[in-house]
């Protein structure tokens, strides 16, 4: 029988560059000889039923309450975790990937103002405690907003408005205290995104390496 996989997950708001150092750690890994889940989860993406999730809760057009988010995002989370996460772990496969929990914490904790211990054990009961506990977790920072918008401008137009990007100055402030919050609450390691990519990926991989 496989040894269970290790799950490492890549947090960070918009613009931190969470999903493509999730694909670089992945292929590092793969290239160490290590079976991957592939490609990495993006949350909400993934699995089917998660990506058709996924357009509902990106279209800023669909009006709905922080609850509803927190349900949505659940929904997703849950699909992915037992259609494709938790297989590979069991299959001894590591799974990699970007945002988790953390960012519904996050953005419907802080920003949103729902109860913090409400989401938490919504998502305990609704997906997995062991979903809520990775082998390794890393919160990407980025407190330039200069930077962190002409990162999200180069995606392009797009079809329908953004529901948490294009939101108001005050609620990227709260969100991005909430996330220095959760780091310091949880004892986790945060990495300066503002810097280049290849410098970003040496000191993730520096931290993925104490699980080899």
């Amino acid at each position: 029988m496989s040894a269970r996989g290790k799950y490492i997950v890549i947090e960070g708001s918009d613009g931190t560059g969470k999903s493509e150092q999730a694909k670089r750690i992945t292929n590092r890994l793969s290239k160490q000889g290590i079976k991957c889940l592939e490609p990495p989860i993006e949350e909400p993406d993934g699995v089917p039923t998660a990506a058709e999730l996924r357009k509902i809760i990106k279209n800023g057009h669909l009006e709905r309450d922080p609850w509803t988010n927190v349900i949505l995002f659940t929904a997703a989370r849950r699909l992915n975790w037992l259609q494709a996460m938790k297989p590979a772990l069991d299959r001894g496969e590591w799974v990699v990937a970007s945002r988790s929990w953390i960012s519904t914490v996050t953005y419907q904790g802080y920003g949103e103002g729902i109860a913090i211990e409400k989401i938490k054990s919504f998502t305990r009961e609704q997906v997995s405690p062991e979903y809520m506990n990775p082998d390794l977790a890393i919160i990407l920072t980025l407190e330039d907003e200069t930077i962190r918008n002409s990162r999200i401008s180069q995606r392009g137009e797009l079809e329908h408005p953004d529901t948490f990007e294009s939101k108001s100055s005050d609620f990227q402030t709260s969100m991005q205290m909430g996330y220095m919050r959760i780091a310091q609450d949880n004892n986790i390691k945060t990495i300066d995104a503002s810097f280049s990519l290849d410098e970003v990926e040496t000191a993730i991989w520096n931290e993925v390496k104490t699980l080899l």
